[in-house]
């Protein structure tokens, strides 16, 4: 059900003195406790696999209109944009408009009329609409999320169910669990004071920047800074408008008030442009380029004497992930866990593979193994369920994979030992593709691919040290997994590589964190890690109080040892 603004203001004034006494939330909602959604496996003939496929059927031949929201209006004004099939690029799936310079002020100043009743709903009912946007990923909504994801970005139906279906769920169950438990907390107290510790929203409104390759991301990215009591203007990947507007359309359902999020696509330059021209900018939750990224810091830092608060700058920005293999490692592991991490859903994945480090005793074995899987693996249509690998999302990366793929061939250091062929033709095909190179320091070594391109170079295995140095050494810090059978090496490992990835694998791939395992994020360049999936990055969103209340008035100025 939605809120009027009247409603809104009227629960201000009735909740505000209930605010002031810290009541438990499980004195409101029940005491839930959370487990991740389980992923459906989509076997031949059953149910789940009909379903699918007949909402893939309801999407593949229709262009969809997106309209912007703006607190509850939808609206179709603005320059036309379409969003393609990546793997049939002539086909388009949904039809929107930028926002222009107007309308995203508007949007901000929608939010910002929402703002103070939103923050006065007491957490429990934020939690439930929570819960119930969660309930709906589950049910109503899993396969149209599924299905648009698959067209759209070019998912195949596993990575489309982890990410839009349980994924999805997952950020909204355990962001509504993490917010329970952090109210558990309250300051200790005495006879003569009370001392108590609420969470408010932070003043003014939240820019939620979100990226193509997670479906789950944008949902999380517009929602979680609402469940502290903020509210959002989102701006949608182009490439990923028809599945981040059904998650929209499923917030809306489950009873989001109007204005609390609006849903904004637009050029990134002018939204980032407006957004931080803003005096009421409390924060950007962002996930994207590292480019991007250090382009809106700096606007805000160029900005900063203009805002009624420091804005919070959350941020991940991909990474320069590798596996590092020990002598001792189990080479079956390696191999297979290399080629999920390196190349499924194309090497799109902020965490997946670029590059590796084997020593010269298991590389025969190893180079057999990948080179073996590597022919099997088929490529094509992501609506074909056999498909492991499909096309890149746009042109742009095609361009860019393509070009690390060229340099390849270029670099008498590189070898291509596999795959390496590029047809944009129909789609944005590129083959899985493995590079060797005899240049640890080589520009594949260095720079995030975002591809499916995974680089090796070969370690001599009395130069392991040396080698461990060299996979420490990266401006991104995002993942890393190491690979051994030898006990005291993993500790030794573990403890030198500490601050090379936020996510730290051991005996696993770098891909595959699940949202209350294993937290997201990663430090140097990668980004803020303020891991999201975890109960630490609602804090980012919260602005605390503390309340002290004395029960025994004040009688007496002079302290007891001035007494003579």
């Amino acid at each position: 059900m939605w809120f009027t603004r009247s409603l809104l203001r009227t629960q201000l004034v009735c909740t505000i003195k209930q605010r002031m006494q810290p009541v438990s939330i499980a004195a409101k909602v029940e005491d839930f406790q959370v487990k991740n959604e389980p992923v459906l496996e989509y076997l031949k003939g059953s149910q789940e696999r009909k379903e699918l496929f007949a909402a893939i059927d309801k999407y593949k031949d229709t262009c969809t209109e997106v309209p912007i929201v703006i607190g509850g209006q939808e609206i179709f004004e603005g320059e036309v944009r379409y969003q393609v099939m990546p793997f049939d690029h002539q086909k388009k799936i949904a039809k929107f408009r930028w926002a222009s310079r107007d309308l995203i002020e508007k949007a901000i100043s929608e939010s910002l009329r929402a703002r103070e009743g939103w923050e006065a709903t007491p957490l429990s009912d934020r939690i439930r609409l929570f819960l119930g946007a969660a309930d709906l990923v589950s049910g109503k909504y899993r396969m149209e999320l599924n299905a648009t994801t698959m067209l759209g970005q070019a998912k195949n139906i596993i990575q489309a169910e982890v990410d839009s279906a349980a994924e999805l769920a997952d950020f909204f169950r355990f962001n509504a669990y993490f917010a329970k438990e952090l109210t558990k907390y309250q300051p200790n107290s005495s006879d003569i004071m009370k001392n108590s510790f609420r969470f408010r929203g932070i003043e003014g409104f939240i820019a939620s920047i979100s990226p193509f390759n997670f479906t789950a991301i944008g949902g999380n990215l517009a929602s979680g800074p609402t469940l502290m009591g903020n509210v959002v203007v989102w701006k949608p990947s182009d490439t990923a408008v028809l599945s981040n507007w059904v998650v929209f359309r499923l917030l809306r359902e489950a009873g989001f008030p109007p204005g609390v999020i609006n849903f904004v696509p637009s050029d990134g330059p002018l939204f980032g442009d407006v957004v931080s021209s803003s005096p009421h900018l409390a924060g950007i939750n962002f996930t994207g380029s590292l480019r991007t990224f250090q382009i809106l810091w700096k606007l805000t830092a160029d900005r900063i004497t203009t805002y009624k608060n420091f804005p919070r700058l959350v941020g991940e920005c991909g990474g320069k992930n590798y596996h590092f293999v020990h002598p001792s490692a189990d080479v079956k592991s390696v191999v297979t866990s290399s080629v999920r991490s390196a190349f499924e859903y194309g090497g799109q994945k902020c965490s997946a593979l670029d590059r590796a480090y084997v020593p010269r005793s298991l590389w025969p074995q190893i180079k057999e193994g990948l080179l073996e899987i590597v022919k099997e693996v088929k490529m094509g249509s992501p609506l074909e369920p056999e498909t492991f690998v499909s096309a890149v999302i746009d042109d742009r990366a095609f361009a860019k994979v393509k070009g690390f793929i060229d340099h390849a061939h270029s670099t008498p250091k590189v070898t291509v030992l596999a795959g390496g062929k590029c047809d944009d033709t129909k789609g944005y095909f590129i083959e899985p593709t493995i590079l060797l190179t005899e240049d640890p320091l080589d520009l594949t070594m260095r720079e995030e691919i975002f591809g499916p391109i995974m680089v090796i170079y070969v370690y001599e295995d009395k130069d392991l040290d040396a080698a461990l140095e060299l996979a420490r050494d990266n401006k991104y810090a995002l993942t890393g997994a190491i690979f051994a059978q030898d006990r005291a090496w993993l500790e030794k490992a573990t403890e030198t590589l500490k601050m090379s990835a936020g996510n730290f694998y051991i005996n696993d791939k770098s891909t595959g964190s699940v949202v209350g395992q294993q937290p997201f994020g990663g430090g140097r360049l990668s980004g803020t890690n303020d891991k999201a999936g975890g109960p630490h990055y609602l804090l980012r969103w919260a602005s605390p109080q503390t309340v002290k209340e004395t029960m025994v008035p004040l009688s007496e100025w002079k302290y007891p040892y001035m007494e003579s």
